[in-house]
């Protein structure tokens, strides 16, 4: 009996001595991953973590290599460190698992560890900005195997946290304060003006939450606390060109300088130089993910403007690829997918550029090429039936009567206004003519985009693939008035509509954002035209929601296009009122028929041009002639050759007192029509330069000798308060102020020698 209780009594013993050695070993794990959240927060940077982590191990060793080892049997222990993460920097139980894992024994942790760094390594190879400059593990080193564990809480901290646009603008969801603004008309904005070198005035938009609802938001304990997304800062111009700076991917580091030579290779731009001001300022813009709209594209930017715009795209989608493959090498070795894996939309593609032309898409192409796969370093599939695709069908230009520069740079490639392309980005290789619904980016025109979408009752339509679209690129918008303006707005209508077929989509990957259907307030818009249009305008307020606001380029014209007529006639500026620019309509027409016809019908008016932007407008002014009985001839984009040789003849003998003249023939054609003594603008035209062009057509080389005299010649403009914007494109903003503050409603002005 007393051996039993000796026994029993050296039983109880132990077991005390095992209960101290676990109260120990949990304040050893207790202390040691407060020194690594202390070193975590004294250091943020992954070389100075890891190297007084290390010290910190070593010193611990020594102490641990006195203490006997044993086997643990007893229950799961409280993971102190993983709850340390999850309230400070907002990590699920995905870390906190693979922290426990790590910390089990010895053993198993070299093993998994290793099977980390295996991975690890396979995702630095496919994804350059994650661990690349990453140090590599030897295998069985326990505290190689700890930094590794740092390493991924620095890795999600990075993904999570980073001052990145890309992260700060797609990765977080909005706050009711923020949908309430954006879904109020107006929205509750933020007008803010800046004066920048190159741009010039900006006028920038930031949506602002609604103060009520931000007050009345619940309180959430540390654990559950929910990021929303920030407010929208103003953009800056960096001092200096900086790529990790301005987070652009490292793959294409080493492309942007030559590339960017490429394209403006008919500009001198300094070895020293990366982006030229222009670009620079736009890509600040861009690079915010703020909407933009740049009426001021022309022949000698254009290649600037693509570049930037292509370069922003290309970093998008190489980011976002980055983040799914992080994503599925991570989720390869969990069951569950957390909220943090939301990384997708519903549908694949995320970027749409819309062109005019097929020589445009043509050149976007090529600079993406140029971009992410230069001197085809990679591969790019089908490069030759897309060369064969978009090339030929120039116009044949005039050697005899040249049409102006303009025209000739705009229609210098394959003029084709049906088409579409999609894009599917990867490391190194470029997919053209890939499906829509595996592509990334797509290329199409309106009228390509119309095809597809269809309308409403027809039953092979598709729009699905316009679901996710995270960037929308408008490149030459005031073409897409000249062709039809009508395709342009049904396609922005059925953007971010809700998809009809689930199109394989993991929808335990698709943002919350995107299944709520707030698509529309995260796609940033970038608009670019060669003139500021209301109709263009329009688009912006009316279309684009982005929630990290726009910014507007407004610089008004100083010296308007009236300052290249060669010919010295009066030119009168007739206004009518007006209440809504629905109303304009019809008394614009009034007007016109009251006031301006009647004194045109004379004889002594032969020879008048009537020009016609809107070609509405111009067939109800024909309508009107026909059940008036009044003498003209018209051409328009729809007439034939025949015909408008006819016309032209006609009017030039006098044949025809009137010619209807529409904007959209001009546009295309350039037609040089002889004859004209007197010039009706129904409207301001769209391009100021189109005034100057037709009453340059009025000089003596191009008259009828016996249709009358140069005494007898006159140009009459209509407008009204709405027209503004046009007319000042016109006289200039000074002249159209004043014209505009009088009480007069006709103003004459002489230009010529």
């Amino acid at each position: 009996m007393g051996k039993g209780k000796k026994f029993l009594g050296k039983r109880r013993k132990g077991s005390f001595k095992a209960v101290n050695k676990n109260k120990n070993k949990k304040k050893n794990k207790e202390h040691e991953v407060v020194n690594k959240k202390a070193i975590f927060n004294r250091y943020k940077d992954k070389q100075k973590v890891e190297e007084e982590f290390a010290k910190k191990k070593q010193m611990e060793a020594r102490f641990k290599q006195q203490q006997t080892t044993y086997s643990e049997s007893e229950s799961e222990e409280e993971d102190v460190y993983g709850q340390l993460i999850s309230c400070f920097n907002g990590k699920k139980k995905s870390t906190i698992e693979s922290e426990d894992e790590a910390s089990s024994s010895e053993e198993s942790n070299n093993g998994k560890l290793n099977d980390k760094v295996i991975d690890d390594k396979n995702k630095q190879s496919d994804n350059s900005d994650y661990g690349s400059d990453n140090e590599s593990i030897s295998d069985g080193d326990s505290s190689e195997n700890n930094e590794m564990v740092v390493e991924e809480v620095e890795m999600e901290n990075e993904l999570e946290t980073s001052d990145d646009p890309f992260i700060k603008h797609i990765q977080y969801d909005l706050d009711d304060g923020m949908l309430v603004s954006l879904s109020n008309n107006p929205v509750n904005e933020k007008q803010i003006t800046k004066s920048w070198p190159v741009l010039g005035n900006l006028s920038i938009s930031i949506p602002q939450p609604v103060e009520t609802l931000k007050k009345q938001k619940p309180k959430f304990s540390i654990l559950e606390e929910k990021t929303f997304a920030p407010i929208a800062t103003v953009p800056h111009i960096p001092n200096n060109v900086d790529f990790k700076q301005m987070y652009i991917k490292s793959q294409i580091h080493g492309n942007i300088v030559s590339a960017n030579k490429k394209n403006l290779i008919k500009r001198d731009l300094e070895l020293n130089n990366v982006f030229t001001p222009l670009q620079k300022e736009l890509f600040s813009v861009m690079n915010n993910y703020q909407d933009l709209y740049y009426p001021e594209r022309s022949f000698t930017n254009a290649d600037e403007i693509r570049f930037t715009y292509c370069l922003h795209v290309v970093n998008h989608m190489l980011k976002t690829r980055t983040k799914i493959l992080h994503h599925n090498a991570k989720l390869s070795k969990k069951s569950e997918v957390t909220d943090d894996f939301r990384d997708q939309g519903l549908v694949r593609p995320k970027v749409l550029i819309i062109a005019p032309f097929k020589s445009s898409a043509y050149k976007i192409v090529n600079t993406i090429i140029d971009i992410l796969v230069p001197k085809e370093a990679g591969q790019v599939v089908n490069k030759n039936r897309f060369e064969e695709d978009f090339t030929g069908g120039e116009i044949i230009m005039p050697s005899k009567n040249p049409k102006p520069e303009d025209y000739e740079l705009l229609f210098s490639g394959n003029s084709d206004d049906t088409f579409r392309l999609g894009i599917t980005v990867t490391k190194k290789t470029l997919k053209l003519y890939t499906d829509f619904y595996s592509s990334d980016i797509l290329i199409a025109s309106p009228l390509g985009l119309r095809m597809i979408v269809g309308a409403e009752g027809e039953e092979d339509r598709d729009y699905d693939f316009l679901a996710s679209i995270e960037i929308l690129v408008m490149d030459q918008a005031d073409v897409f008035l000249m062709q039809n303006w009508d395709h342009l707005l049904h396609v922005l209508d059925h953007l971010h509509l809700q998809p009809r077929k689930t199109h394989d989509t993991d929808f335990s990957r698709v943002r919350l954002w995107a299944v709520n259907g707030w698509s529309k307030y995260y796609r940033q818009n970038l608009i670019f035209s060669s003139v500021s249009l209301p109709e263009i305008k329009s688009v912006v307020n009316k279309k684009c929601q982005n929630y990290a606001g726009k910014v507007l380029v407004v610089n008004p014209p100083e010296v308007g296009s009236i300052q290249q007529v060669l010919v010295q006639v009066p030119q009168l500026f007739h206004r009518f009122n007006a209440a809504s620019p629905l109303a304009s309509v019809d008394s614009r027409f009034e007007y016109f028929v009251k006031e301006i016809l009647p004194k045109q019908r004379d004889t002594l008016m032969s020879h008048t041009l009537i020009y016609v932007p809107s070609y509405f407008d111009f067939v109800r002014i024909r309508n009107y002639f026909k059940k008036e009985d009044i003498g003209f001839v018209q051409i328009c984009e729809y007439s034939k050759d025949g015909k408008i040789a006819r016309a032209r003849d006609m009017f030039f003998h006098t044949e025809a007192h009137f010619l209807l003249y529409s904007e959209r023939i001009h546009f295309f054609r350039r037609l040089r029509i002889k004859g004209i003594r007197h010039i009706i603008f129904y409207q301001p035209p769209t391009y100021p330069h189109f005034y100057s062009e037709m009453c340059n057509l009025m000089q003596e080389s191009n008259q009828n000798k016996y249709g009358g005299s140069d005494c007898n010649m006159t140009v009459t403009v209509l407008y009204c308060k709405y027209d503004l914007p046009r007319a000042a494109s016109i006289l200039g903003t000074r002249r159209i102020a004043k014209m505009a503050a009088s009480d007069k409603s006709v103003h004459m002005y002489v230009t010529g020698d």
